[in-house]
């Protein structure tokens, strides 16, 4: 083989590989919110980050809620007041109504409502407070409400007595 038909071989090859490659990169725009993931032009996976400010920041590396092809993942929330950055006085049914509170400013903040959400996880420190929880909780949704699971555990961020995450779909 010559020289130059190795050099066109080269080229060909990488170019193919480029080539390739390129409908598969990661597509992000650090610019905003939100994220496309897979090929230009097939079915885009669109990943939007939902920060909504009348909900507490979150304590740790996540977000508050991950919005992806219509699908709303909002990560578990503990009773902080939005505008003191600090965990409400009170028991457990206080904490459980500004808990949904939070969640209800992220589903607002991304276009949800309280309808939309299909699964809730909560989480007690004390099992004994079940009774108390699901009356506030239930309030919440009248009419079909969610799937869900409740666990107690031997602790929560902040001392909180209840953490609540969920899944919301439009």
């Amino acid at each position: 083989m010559h020289k130059k038909d190795w050099i066109k071989m080269k080229r060909r090859s990488i170019l193919g590989i480029v080539l390739l490659w390129t409908p598969f990169t990661i597509l992000m725009n650090t610019g905003c919110d939100s994220q496309v993931l897979g090929a230009p032009d097939s079915g885009r996976t669109v990943k939007r980050v939902i920060t909504a400010s009348d909900a507490p920041a979150a304590i740790g590396p996540y977000s508050q809620a991950i919005e992806v092809n219509g699908t709303l993942y909002i990560s578990g929330q503990i009773a902080i007041d939005p505008s003191t950055g600090k965990m409400i006085s009170g028991g457990i049914a206080e904490q459980t109504e500004q808990v949904m509170k939070n969640i209800g400013a992220i589903l607002r903040e991304a276009g949800y409502g309280y309808e939309h959400i299909v699964r809730s996880t909560c989480l007690l420190s004390d099992i004994a407070d079940f009774s108390d929880m699901n009356e506030v909780y239930g309030r919440y949704f009248r009419e079909g409400p969610p799937a869900r699971a409740t666990f107690a555990v031997k602790g929560l961020p902040l001392e909180a007595l209840i953490e609540i995450e969920t899944v919301a779909v439009k």
